[in-house]
């Protein structure tokens, strides 16, 4: 009895052990710690059962950032008894169904990896799993020393839930280079995200080279320089330079999918109408319903949010009843069409003011003509001309969620992003959608604070994007083809802003997306990424800390006096603050029950600390502001 209480508690101690060394992002379907550990070595060899092309790529890319950071040579070669990481992919008569296309089987024994799949793009998120396991310094941009370059020994059958995976990066609103946009498909892989969906047009600039209409790029991507608040700038003088922004040429436009494809990502273009033109409407003002001088948006007002319908202060629409304008739309698709090898192209379709087509006449002549009873119905109309446009090239349509409204037809995927209704109503209607709500998805909306935040209109914390759940009750689940998280860059002006904000709330949609619902769980994935945020040091790379901050839950109490809960959305952290003016540390009295405040007080300071170190921001505010937010005057 002794002998089998013994065996057990070892047995125990091994799991916990190699547990607490695993922190594997997204989630892997099942997880099987062994006993010992694995040791990287230089000069080691990768074998691989089929040597093509892609196994190759494979096997050289895990050797290079392997290299980067350890300094070890590699060999490459046919699996021998000596081969210290082998890959194997499965004959056609012996496919494991089970792991699908992009699953794979990783077993890290104490003197070889091996990593099974029946597609190469298994063996590369094996191999994704495999550098998770390996030191933190792994991700260091030079070679260390004195490290012990060991991985504990594990079984691991992974593959994914959904097989849409998908981060949206927007380059309209502020362009980034081909490089960054490489570099976004490097992170974003590390992940297993398998879809760029590619903004590459709104009012704020063009990004696409179209030779068959120059202006596009000529004008459509160049605006005038702002610094500061966005959609508060001042409107550009006449004969201000227009020299802000940039494109991609062709040339550019193909390289980067040819390495996305290289990293198993298939690229989505995504080119806005009716609304979100300007930039169009500005090189060829003669595709608009409203005549006039158009210039490229800089990030002065545009629309007005606060009014029903948010009608636009200048037209940004492509006219639904000007001919000319799908004459041009055809040559641009034309074009992006032989650009993206892929099955999709998204039309965009949301946030169309039609305040101007409501004085215009010949949409009101296009409305007597095809029996239209409102704008919405006129929206639809165009939405039904761009699917054939699209189906003609030989793509399918991706739309956003106002492309149902006016009534959809046609095969048109549906992307929903105005909270889940959009792509449940689409579902109900027999249409495959994509989830992507601005609730659990959106990383331009803050993260923290709005104290403490950049201005934007509504805040999704890293839990809530952990909530998200791509298939509501109800649903048929085969016509979710997946989810996706989306970046719009209005407020993002740099690759460090830009990291600040993806990160950790895309390894959260990641896990969503990737992991078995039954295996996500909150307090694991907090430990992991925690784990993660010292992979991002060694990384150079920014990441947000708001999930260690104190959340303020003000209201009104039943004398109508003012209350505050605090909170943070991880556990085991203290909150300590004061009322007096003066900065908290952990010697100040800590949070323990919801907080009255004292007659006189001006501000509430908080800051949180964890194991007595200070692990939040200290955020000092103003009870003016939180009476606001609990509704007293």
């Amino acid at each position: 009895m002794k002998k089998i209480f013994f065996s057990i508690s070892l047995l125990f101690l091994l799991w916990n052990a190699s547990a607490q060394e695993v922190a594997i992002i997204p989630q892997p379907v099942s997880i099987h710690p062994q006993a010992g550990t694995f040791t990287l070595k230089n000069n080691f060899s990768v074998g691989m059962s089929s040597p093509n092309a892609d196994s190759r790529r494979v096997a050289e890319y895990l050797s290079k950032k392997i290299s980067i950071a350890t300094g070890f040579a590699s060999e490459f070669g046919k699996v021998k008894k000596e081969t210290a990481i082998r890959f194997h992919l499965s004959a056609a008569k012996s496919k494991n169904a089970e792991i699908g296309k992009e699953g794979y089987l990783l077993n890290v024994y104490q003197d070889s990896v091996s990593i099974i799949a029946n597609e190469p793009s298994g063996l590369f998120y094996g191999v994704q799993t495999f550098l998770q396991l390996l030191p933190k310094e792994i991700e260091s941009k030079k070679s260390g020393s004195n490290i012990s370059w060991s991985a504990p020994c594990v079984e691991i059958k992974d593959y994914p839930r959904f097989a849409w995976r998908g981060l949206m990066f927007d380059v309209a609103r502020h362009f980034f280079t081909k490089e960054q946009v490489k570099q976004f498909i490097d992170e974003m892989v590390r992940y297993k995200y398998n879809r760029l969906h590619w903004h590459l047009t709104d009012d704020e600039g063009w990004r696409i080279e179209i030779k068959s209409l120059p202006k596009l790029t000529q004008v459509g991507a160049w605006r005038a320089e702002r610094v500061g608040r966005w959609a508060e700038f001042s409107p550009p003088t006449a004969d201000e330079p227009r020299t802000y922004g940039g494109f991609y040429t062709q040339d550019d436009i193909r390289e980067v999918v040819q390495y996305a494809k290289d990293h198993f990502v298939e690229v989505v273009p995504e080119i806005d109408m009716p609304g979100h033109s300007l930039a169009f409407v500005a090189a060829y003002p003669e595709i608009s319903g409203t005549p006039g001088k158009y210039e490229v948006n800089s990030g002065e007002k545009l629309i007005d949010w606060s009014l029903p319908g948010h009608p636009a202060l200048v037209d940004n629409t492509i006219s639904p009843a000007n001919e000319k304008a799908y004459e041009y739309i055809d040559k641009v698709i034309a074009e992006v069409a032989k650009l993206f090898p892929y099955d999709y192209i998204h039309m965009g379709g949301d946030e169309c003011s039609k305040n101007f087509w409501e004085k215009n006449e010949a949409i009101a002549q296009l409305m007597k003509k095809e029996k239209l009873k409102d704008m919405n119905e006129v929206q639809s109309y165009f939405v039904r001309r761009m699917e054939k446009i699209i189906q003609s090239k030989g793509k399918k349509m991706i739309g956003w969620d106002e492309i149902l409204e006016g009534g959809l037809t046609g095969n048109a995927i549906v992307m929903s992003w105005r909270g889940m209704k959009g792509g449940i109503e689409a579902a109900h209607l027999g249409h495959q959608v994509i989830m992507s709500p601005s609730t659990n998805t959106y990383l331009d909306l803050r993260q923290g604070d709005q104290l403490t935040e950049p201005p934007v209109y509504a805040t999704v914390r890293l839990n809530q994007s952990y909530q998200f759940e791509p298939v509501p009750d109800g649903v048929d689940p085969k016509l979710v083809l997946g989810g996706q998280a989306n970046l719009w860059t209005e407020r993002i002006i740099s690759w460090r802003s830009l990291q600040y904000m993806v990160y950790p709330r895309s390894w959260a949609v990641a896990e969503t997306l990737w992991s078995p619902k039954e295996n996500r769980n909150w307090d694991s994935f907090v430990a992991k990424t925690e784990k993660h945020f010292e992979r991002m040091d060694l990384a150079e790379m920014k990441y947000a800390t708001t999930l260690y901050d104190c959340g303020f839950s003000p209201k009104k109490n039943d004398k109508g006096e003012l209350q505050i809960d605090l909170s943070t959305e991880v556990k085991g952290i203290d909150i300590y603050f004061t009322f007096d003016e003066t900065n908290p540390d952990n010697f100040y009295p800590k949070y323990s029950s919801p907080l009255s405040v004292p007659k006189d007080a001006v501000t509430l300071k908080v800051v949180t600390y964890r194991n007595g170190k200070q692990i939040g921001k200290q955020i000092n505010m103003p009870i003016e502001e939180l009476k606001k937010r609990a509704g007293i005057k």
